[in-house]
């Protein structure tokens, strides 16, 4: 038994690359597309902005909820929110304690990979006749997407084994619907555009799962399967804290 677990730490490992890559080449495609000005998606992009930003400005209580939720969703309080989250976890279940430190781990990575990807890529803001909101900074990916959908399946995957089935219906409804309403509100106050909204669920959606899948590669339980309800999950097979 014990020398063939290296061998499967390896191959959880080498799962971790391979979801890494599955959502790395995408993004990165999608990435030299907008640095290098490719016409079918600029051309593209930029008549959805314009119709979205028409719609927006013909339609002053929408513009009004667009700009509370923008502000509401800045990334910093929903890192701050979802740090709280983590804590009280590692408190009320020590044995959680690598969970707790993945889950946390993952969301300051993911804050700080997006800001570096937006200095690669250097992708210039939407710019629209009369326009509804400014940002600052550069586009692509966006990084309120980027981080709503780190966050999003980060936590899904973090308070998963914890929940009851309603509480899982709950929290995946939710966290839907934030990143939703979040990705639909960037185009529509016209600082985002659409591709960079995709590059951002790209990127979040994927940074999460490479991250749980190696979490899982080294710090493996006897069996990756998803733990009975109301029950914890690969340390308290092993006791660790």
């Amino acid at each position: 038994m014990q020398r063939t677990r290296p061998a499967g730490r390896g191959r959880r490992l080498l799962k971790s690359v391979g979801y890494g890559l599955v959502f790395a080449v995408p993004l990165t495609a999608l990435a030299f597309v907008v640095r290098e000005k490719f016409s079918p998606v600029v051309d593209l992009d930029q008549r959805l902005i314009v119709a979205a930003t028409d719609l927006t400005r013909a339609n002053p209580g929408l513009k009004t909820f667009l700009v509370f939720w923008q502000e509401l969703t800045q990334p910093w309080r929903l890192y701050i929110v979802s740090s709280v989250v983590c804590l009280v976890v590692w408190r009320r279940h020590r044995e959680l304690a690598t969970r707790c430190l993945w889950a946390f781990a993952t969301l300051m990575v993911s804050w700080n990979l997006q800001l570096d990807i937006k200095q690669v890529v250097q992708r210039a803001r939407p710019v629209v006749g009369d326009p509804v909101s400014h940002a600052p900074g550069y586009s692509f990916p966006s990084g309120h997407v980027a981080c709503a959908a780190a966050i999003a399946s980060t936590m899904t995957i973090f308070l998963w084994p914890l929940l009851s089935t309603t509480g899982r219906r709950v929290l995946v409804a939710g966290l839907t619907a934030y990143v939703v309403v979040t990705s639909l509100d960037r185009v529509l106050l016209g600082v985002h555009f659409p591709s960079d909204v995709v590059g951002g669920l790209i990127f979040g959606v994927g940074l999460a799962t490479a991250s749980y899948a190696g979490y899982l590669g080294w710090n493996p339980g006897p069996d990756d399967s998803p733990p009975p309800e109301g029950k914890v999950g690969p340390e308290s097979s092993k006791g660790t804290t």
